[in-house]
């Protein structure tokens, strides 16, 4: 009769575990509003979204990220047809990898080894991808024009809210139709930290760390969770809400330090980082890093090349082996852990821009 005890006492300790992971793993973490898809879509008025022609780039202004080859007759002209292509169709790609050699104004981006990858543009958004070789590193930055903060969106791994959900961000950005997106802070790897997505609260315990903050007037801050609750910061209008850090840089000063660094991460790492350079002018910076072609950024490199760009507010996101650009139905950058392959790691979360 012994040799059937054990058997049967195993197995019911075997079910009542599995059980109990699954209840962790997609029930009890998660609140009411756990599906994805909840927005809270009230705190944004038609008087907050301009119209279409206010995210078009001007290619005479100072203030933009990155002007197009001014002076230079053929671009002019290459420039005035993508205007008449985008006045036939509201919804274009370009994929030109064109050399953009620009360098006017103080606040653009231009470089040297800056090079135009991608051009989008719909009713909402517009976006110009570059590449830029930075501190040995191959980096790459999206910059946003967004008629409404709404339309930089937040989505979760397999559309859930809940404890080790995760999937590869071109995953999570395809089933949402994303043109772009980038990986969030990757919430599930820790217990704390506000967790705000699309106007919701999903998490209002604080780890300690500063929080990023997008409001529903497209503006960003970042802010001290000992001053607010996660439901105070929804109430003050704010539509997203990222717990990772550090702050890189506040009023276009950087915030970090040459010792800084994220936990017992290496000096030089893939990055991911978002900021902003003027309300509803967003930035989306992804970086290579542990391969032999790049050497990878530290937290105070990143800053500073954010800095060079022109970003005015800029927070670090989870980095390493979740770094990762999707833009067009591809994988821009190089993801990685070991470096030794290209590899994309399961994360909780995405940023992106929809098609």
């Amino acid at each position: 009769m012994k040799k059937y005890i054990y058997p049967f006492v195993f197995s019911i300790l075997l079910a009542s575990f599995t059980l109990f992971v699954i209840l962790d793993t997609f029930v009890i973490s998660r609140p009411q509003e756990y599906v994805q898809g909840q927005t809270n879509n009230s705190m944004f008025s038609k008087s907050q979204k301009s119209s279409k022609e206010d995210i078009v780039y001007e290619t005479d202004s100072t203030d933009q990220l990155a002007d197009d080859s001014a002076g230079n007759n053929s671009a002019a002209s290459e420039n005035a047809s993508d205007d008449k292509e985008n006045d036939q169709s509201d919804d274009t790609v370009t994929d030109t990898a064109q050399e953009n050699t620009n360098t006017s104004g103080d606040h653009s981006m231009i470089t040297d080894d800056a090079q135009l990858i991608g051009e989008y543009r719909n009713d909402g958004a517009s976006i110009k991808l570059y590449k830029y070789y930075y501190e040995n590193t191959t980096v790459y930055a999206a910059d946003i024009i967004v008629s409404s903060s709404e339309y930089i969106r937040t989505a979760f791994a397999n559309g859930y809210y809940g404890k080790n959900v995760t999937a590869k961000t071109s995953s999570t950005a395809r089933e949402n139709d994303a043109i772009l997106a980038i990986n969030g802070d990757y919430y599930g790897a820790r217990e704390n930290g506000y967790v705000i997505r699309n106007g919701i609260v999903y998490r209002d315990s604080s780890d300690g760390e500063d929080v990023l903050c997008i409001y529903a007037d497209g503006t960003m801050k970042i802010v001290s969770p000992e001053e607010y609750t996660a439901q105070e910061l929804v109430d003050s209008g704010v539509w997203q809400a990222f717990s990772f850090g550090p702050a890189l840089l506040q009023n276009g000063q950087i915030s970090v330090t040459t010792k800084d660094e994220v936990g017992k991460a290496m000096a030089s790492n893939p990055r991911t980082a978002v900021g902003m350079i003027d309300s509803c002018h967003y930035v989306f910076v992804v970086s290579d890093g542990r391969t032999n072609e790049s050497k990878g950024l530290s937290l105070y490199q990143l800053a500073a090349f954010m800095q060079k760009i022109g970003v005015n507010t800029a927070y670090n996101l989870d980095g390493g082996g979740s770094s990762t650009l999707y833009f067009n139905g591809e994988i821009i950058n190089y993801p990685t852990t070991s470096g030794k392959s290209m590899k994309e790691r399961g994360v909780s979360d995405i940023v992106y821009i929809a098609k």
